[in-house]
């Protein structure tokens, strides 16, 4: 809440103005408490030492393990089953998922599988969201196929060490922006980008899947003309039976998942889709035995065993795309949870949200996990089926630990196609052509936004996408930061409101005096532009339609409410346009800069260099004090013009215009007066005479 500093008494600014005329009341600013300190806010370190100080045993228990603000209010009648129906559903369609995306990523089905084991465990314990599904994800899964078919053969042991070492390397960085409270960052990257961006990269991931039911191989690429090339070049080895089978599970699945979706007595469909799939084709293939099809072949029986990551010094090469799959975590993860904890009426720390992946991400490395973050379908089974708590997690756990000790055997026989077919159901909600669409009718700078990192991923590659898409954002807030909404007030009738007269036109504006609003922070990158725009308004005269008529711009009123920052770049070029102003007899008026800003220009000098006296509360006493100025000024002009003979009232066209140039020599000379302190007697007399006669 902003507070408004006045002084009680306003009887002597209310003097000067009126000139012995009509009073005008106004409220001047006066400084707030703490003027003169070197700060008037606690630092943010010793905030921090304060909280910590105040917390309780049970307060730190909650700091370090977020499982235990839920765990010390489990209600087990409750709670207990909807988290188990929840976990088992979840954990049933994870297990076919898993072995997808690890194929996606080009490792063995087991590693999908090790990846929805301990993560989930850790983040459970870890993680504050009570309903996010952590574990192996498409577009993580594209992403670290992306990156590592460039370095090494998917075949290769080396392959499967780096997307163990990627897994470590993506849990220290969110960690390590967790603690550091970086997770701000990433709103700087627009929803259109973001939307592009998953747009393009689940149709690569459509059609890196492709060759499962067509037969044959495809090249693998993140980049869409060298997979459609390699589509084409190899149609003569086109095969019937995957493809009949693999488009008749797609069907299935895309069937069951949009009846789960449209009618709740039909939502346990959406989860089971993946699971009816494997072994409807593990059942066929073991019945039939069907030439042509690939299976998914040996599992290894048993828990991952605890192994250090190695491969280290590929480190390197791998730090950008650890980078943009912490970002995705941000974006994807941290995003989901928000939303699922807004609907579930708990609070949620973005930062401890991405400590907890981070744990969990590292955790996992050393069980031979790769990449794990939250995943969108799943989280939102989950919060469907009812889940409470983080328990529904373990159990999830659970049921990928029962799957890998007892059921890899039942996994020999599963489809390739099957597997490409549960990817592709997944990802076809990335695809959001609609929000393109909704875009280009409601802001073309963020179709383009979109337009250009679609297009970008799609042919050159996820990391050129998310760069120019990244890049493009940042230039559009640059862009609008250094370019601000700055617009001219005129006051609603009947009111003492002021807006901006381009929505307002019925507004009143007044002859020589301009109301301007600067919708921003000042700062180096945009004083320039402002001073450009106050320039503009002061030689193209805004059309006034009150008041007296004069000739020129005598006073700008310069209203800073929306102001909540200026530098010191910012300080000087707004003492240099005082000068500029002054040399043309041009007042600065200031109105309603909040505390931080009030007390910075203080400190700077702007305020004893324009004037104490033009400083005010309201815009609305601002304007009041500057007519009663140019009232009691023009009021002095036509007295000393009836006087001599020269009404500027009474004269013709050519009398006329030069009666102008003589008043603006008026009001020139006049400030001249001020700034000198002359009397209003002889020495003002002298000076009317001189310019009149």
């Amino acid at each position: 809440m902003e507070r408004s500093y006045a002084s009680r008494s306003s009887g002597e600014l209310a003097a000067a103005a009126s000139g012995g005329g009509r009073p005008v009341r106004v409220i001047p600013l006066r400084h707030p408490p703490g003027f003169g300190s070197i700060s008037s806010s606690t630092p943010w370190w010793q905030a921090a030492v304060g909280r910590a100080r105040g917390m309780g045993p049970l307060e730190w228990a909650e700091a370090a393990l977020p499982c235990v603000a839920w765990m010390r209010k489990y209600r087990w009648k409750e709670d207990f089953q909807a988290d188990l129906a929840a976990g088992i559903t979840v954990g049933v369609m994870l297990v076919p998922q898993a072995m997808s995306y690890a194929k996606l990523a080009g490792l063995h089905p087991i590693y999908g599988l090790y990846t929805g084991f301990v993560p989930l465990f850790v983040y459970a314990i870890f993680g504050s969201s009570r309903q996010l599904a952590v574990g192996p994800v498409a577009l993580v899964s594209l992403l670290v196929s992306n990156v590592l078919g460039g370095i090494v053969n998917s075949s290769s042991e080396l392959y499967t060490e780096l997307a163990i070492l990627l897994a470590f390397m993506v849990g220290i960085l969110e960690c390590l922006m967790g603690l550091l409270r970086l997770g701000w960052l990433i709103r700087f990257i627009s929803h259109s980008v973001i939307s592009g961006f998953t747009t393009a990269s689940a149709i690569v991931i459509g059609l890196s899947q492709i060759k499962y039911f067509l037969g044959y191989n495809v090249t693998r690429s993140s980049k869409i003309i060298p997979l459609i090339q390699s589509i084409i070049a190899g149609a003569d080895q086109f095969s019937w039976p995957p493809f009949v089978m693999g488009s008749t599970f797609l069907v299935i699945l895309l069937t069951m998942k949009n009846l789960g979706k449209s009618n709740k007595r039909f939502r346990f469909l959406r989860a089971s889709g993946p699971l009816t799939a494997v072994v409807l084709g593990t059942i066929f293939v073991k019945i039939f035995h069907p030439p042509g099809i690939s299976v998914v072949g040996k599992i290894p029986q048993g828990l991952p065993k605890l192994s250090i990551p190695r491969g280290f010094k590929h480190a390197m090469s791998l730090m950008p795309t650890a980078v943009l799959i912490t970002g995705v975590a941000i974006l994807e993860s941290v995003g989901i949870a928000k939303a699922l904890a807004a609907k579930n009426g708990y609070e949620l720390d973005s930062n401890k949200e991405l400590f907890g992946l981070g744990i969990a991400n590292i955790c996992g490395s050393f069980f031979s996990a790769y990449p794990a973050t939250g995943s969108f379908s799943r989280s939102a089974v989950n919060h469907e089926s009812g889940a409470k708590t983080g328990l529904s997690g373990i159990i999830m756990g659970v049921i990928i630990g029962s799957a890998l000790l007892f059921m890899t055997p039942l996994f020999t026989d599963i489809p390739q196609c099957a597997l490409a077919a549960i990817v592709i159901s997944a990802v076809t909600s990335l695809v959001d052509y609609e929000e393109a669409i909704f875009l280009w009718g409601i802001d073309k700078k963020d179709f383009f936004l979109w337009a250009v990192t679609f297009i970008t991923t799609l042919i050159f590659g996820i990391e050129i996408g998310v760069l120019v898409g990244v890049g493009f954002s940042l230039a559009f807030v640059i862009h609008e930061s250094a370019n601000p909404h700055i617009a001219v007030l005129g006051r609603l009738p009947g009111t003492t409101v002021y807006r901006n007269t381009l929505q307002y036109p019925e507004a009143y504006t007044y002859n020589g005096i301009v109301v301007v609003r600067i919708d921003a922070p000042i700062y180096f990158a945009n004083i320039s532009y402002i001073k450009d725009r106050l320039r503009e308004y002061e030689l193209n005269l805004p059309n006034s339609n009150r008041g007296l008529d004069v000739v020129r711009v005598y006073f700008v009123i310069l209203e800073m409410s929306p102001v909540t920052y200026i530098d010191s770049s910012a300080v000087q070029a707004l003492k240099d346009l005082h000068q500029e102003y002054k040399a043309r007899h041009i007042q600065i008026a200031i109105a309603n800069p909040n505390r931080q800003v009030h007390l910075l220009l203080s400190r700077s000098g702007i305020i004893d260099l324009i004037g104490a006296g033009w400083c005010f509360v309201r815009v609305h006493d601002a304007v009041q004090v500057c007519l009663q100025h140019v009232q009691n000024s023009s009021s002095a002009l036509n007295l000393a013009s009836q006087a001599s003979g020269n009404s500027a009232y009474n004269v013709s066209a050519p009398i006329a215009k030069q009666q102008r140039l003589k008043q603006d020599s008026f009001f020139k000379n006049l400030w001249k007066a001020q700034d000198g302190n002359l009397d209003s007697g002889s020495e003002v007399q002298s000076l009317l005479r001189q310019n009149l006669v």
